[in-house]
């Protein structure tokens, strides 16, 4: 079987909608080839090059089939930090407007990362990565560096302890998890302007 039939054979088992990296397909031959495959692909509409190395195959929208969409600038975004190892977390601003810190929702979409800063771009959406500290982006997608990423965006003077509690309720934390969670906030030097505040949450909780 050609190189050409089994990226072609693989590729129909891919989720449409769901970008992929064409590294994914070098075990097939040779990179020349795999390249081939794909930009023959690419050409006969049966795949989208939505950024360098990355793919996806089109799907028809529900409501009207002979239009395809292809994927979001996020979803490429998080295809390829997956694909290289790269933590990725939505940016501070985010993440306070969602815990009630701020009140208007971040214009762009951003993720802070330890992979280098560059845009993913999906027709009219955009997608910024910025390259920041590992200490900013403990705990990633868990409870706690919400709070964390939260918290270092946010000037501990304009928030009150009761609006902390409010915060936590929002991401439904028993009990437990709340304690276990501001025990770790209070242990980072990075959040130093917030140790008296966190500790009286904890005294609440």
């Amino acid at each position: 079987m050609s190189v050409a039939m089994k990226v072609a054979l693989r590729i129909g088992h891919i989720k449409r909608g769901v970008p992929f990296a064409i590294t994914g397909f070098y075990a097939l031959g040779s990179h020349t080839s795999v390249q081939k495959a794909l930009s023959r692909l690419t050409k006969d509409g049966v795949l989208e090059r939505v950024s360098k190395g990355f793919y996806v195959r089109p799907k028809p929208m529900v409501s009207m089939p002979s239009i395809k969409t292809t994927t979001s600038a996020e979803n490429v975004a998080k295809a390829w930090a997956r694909e290289h190892g790269y933590k990725l977390v939505s940016q501070g601003q985010e993440a306070a407007y969602r815990l009630g810190f701020q009140s208007q929702a971040p214009m762009k979409k951003v993720f802070w990362s330890n992979g280098p800063s560059r845009e993913f771009r999906v027709g009219n959406q955009v997608v910024e990565i910025r390259r920041i500290s590992s200490q900013k982006l403990r705990w990633q997608n868990a409870p706690e560096g919400a709070l964390l990423r939260g918290l270092l965006v946010t000037p501990p003077e304009s928030i009150e302890v009761f609006e902390l509690e409010q915060a936590m309720r929002r991401l439904s934390l028993t009990p437990t998890e709340e304690r276990l969670a501001v025990k770790k906030l209070c242990a980072l030097p990075l959040l130093n302007g917030w140790q008296a505040k966190l500790e009286q949450l904890g005294q609440v909780n």
